[in-house]
């Protein structure tokens, strides 16, 4: 696979970025695209390992360790190097119905797991995935495929989030009936309405959404299943369900602390949702979106929904901008426990840090304790403090120690004397999901799990309702994209298998 010396003649090179100072100044995507010469060469980096992990899926130690949809990527890696684009593209699609999705979103597990990365920067499988199939629109390689026949059977897929999209695109692809509800306006889900633009391009999914309906999936937005429309109506009109209803109950973990009703404090979700939806609508004219424009911002908690929350603040033209995160810093390079293949979890910079750092700075800021980022470790926020008319003003923090945990209590103490308060007349929750919301499971029946999910085992997805299935983050809890997608394919096979006797869906 690839140039057997491919990996010592040619370094990792990834595609080069918008300038942060100038991507702030509008929504569109922030990525730039490679050259072929350039990409050639990157497949050439990888180094036919004999036994290869970026493709094997798997959990360790809680994180994902290669790609969870099983892509192919050595043998597409190859091809690229042979310029063999095409047979690429057919690789590719074998095992991700959606690789423009994760080729833009994805956090890449894969890379993480890459046999080179023991020892040299890995292999830019992300970069090389998004380019495939960008280069597949392009040439004009990616067209409707109805199928053949239709079984007569009816499927309705509850959720156009990337499990809910799979789904359809596999029952489809055998000949049932698809049709998918979303109670929102637009289809996606997740992808419409809680990625912002500048990750990803809401004409990307709307492409994808345009080959499903010419493919024969039926879409029906603005109806909430156990709402607008009951699950008893739901289950007399069709020969299956397929729960791919998301994990969209936030945490809130300040729910106790003074001032936590404030007028300012929000959680991500209600901001990025309806950021998108406004620049969707009037680019922005309409005004139905939370404005961070000349407020001091906080965003409590990091990840990639922490990051969305950054970047969007600062295209609304933020004063000043931090994020919190109680967890200690990482480790710049891998520590003893965290071991090749796990997930790195080490420090770095995703877009919106670098367009903080470089809109701010963060060496003047008071009580900032790093420099040329947005974010604070080991910081704890006790206290939301207010103005006369109920407005935020300010947070106040202590900062903590992960070395001295309490008996029997938190696993970290409070260092006295570090208190601090911070500016800030919008604060964002980016604190990650506890369940899904559950109407539609009360109505059919369906059972829950200890936290709250929809109680189905994985790789069977089946509920404890004969004909009801459940798949992606209401029945896993709060996960990636890509987990999403494999969901999304496995619940087809076994809803397919309900239907007919048996499948020849992967």
């Amino acid at each position: 696979m690839g140039k057997p010396t491919g990996f010592k003649e040619f370094k990792r090179q990834v595609p080069t970025e918008r300038l942060p100072k100038l991507r702030v100044l509008d929504w569109n995507e922030f990525h730039e695209h490679m050259d072929e010469a350039d990409l050639r060469k990157q497949g050439a980096r990888c180094m036919d390992c004999g036994v290869p992990f970026c493709h094997t899926g798997t959990l360790l130690n809680g994180m994902a360790a290669g790609c969870p949809v099983n892509n192919l990527i050595p043998e597409w890696n190859d091809l690229i190097y042979r310029g063999h684009w095409r047979e690429a593209l057919d690789r590719l699609h074998k095992t991700n119905n959606f690789p423009e999705f994760t080729g833009r979103v994805c956090p890449a597990p894969c890379e993480g797991s890459c046999v080179l990365g023991i020892h040299e920067p890995p292999v830019t499988i992300k970069n090389i995935e998004c380019s495939i199939i960008e280069k597949g629109f392009e040439e004009g390689w990616v067209t409707p495929a109805p199928p053949p026949v239709r079984t007569g059977k009816k499927v309705a897929v509850i959720g156009s989030g990337p499990a809910g999209l799979a789904a359809a695109a596999q029952l489809n692809s055998v000949g049932h009936s698809v049709t998918v509800f979303e109670r929102a306006d637009r289809v996606g889900g997740l992808l419409m309405y809680g990625i912002p633009n500048m990750k990803l391009d809401k004409e990307v999914i709307q492409r994808r959404v345009d080959l499903l309906t010419e493919e024969g999936v039926a879409f029906v937005t603005g109806k909430e299943i156990g709402k607008d429309i009951s699950a008893a109506q739901l289950q007399q009109d069709f020969d299956a369900v397929v729960l791919c209803t998301g994990a969209t109950k936030p945490n809130d973990f300040f729910a106790k602390t003074p001032g936590r009703d404030l007028k300012g404090i929000h959680m991500a979700m209600e901001f990025l949702h309806a950021n998108t939806k406004s620049l969707l609508d009037s680019h922005l004219k309409n005004g139905h979106f939370i404005s961070a424009k000349d407020k001091d911002v906080v965003v409590i908690g990091g990840g990639d929904t922490g990051t969305d929350c950054l970047g969007t603040s600062l295209r609304h033209g933020c004063r000043s901008l931090v994020n919190f995160e109680v967890v200690p810093q990482p480790p710049d390079q891998r520590a003893t426990n965290n071991p090749w293949p796990q997930w790195p979890r080490v420090f770095k910079q995703d877009y919106g840090h670098q367009e903080a750092a470089a809109t701010y700075d963060y060496a003047r800021l008071p009580g900032k304790q790093l420099a040329g980022d947005p974010r604070e470790y080991s910081i704890q926020t006790v206290e939301f403090l207010g103005d006369d008319q109920g407005n935020l003003r300010a947070l106040k923090t202590v900062r903590v120690d992960w070395s001295k945990p309490v008996q029997g209590g938190a696993p970290f103490s409070v260092i006295p004397g570090t208190e601090q308060e911070w500016p800030a007349q919008l604060c964002f929750f980016a604190l990650g999901f506890r369940g899904p919301e559950s109407p539609v499971a009360e109505q059919l029946g369906v059972k829950l799990d200890g936290r709250s999910n929809y109680e189905a085992a994985f790789d069977k997805y089946v509920t404890n309702v004969p004909g009801v299935f459940a798949a992606g983050d209401c029945r896993r809890g709060q996960s990636l994209v890509v987990w999403a997608i494999n969901e999304g394919r496995g619940v087809a096979r076994e809803c397919d298998r309900y239907l007919m006797g048996s499948t020849d869906l992967p």
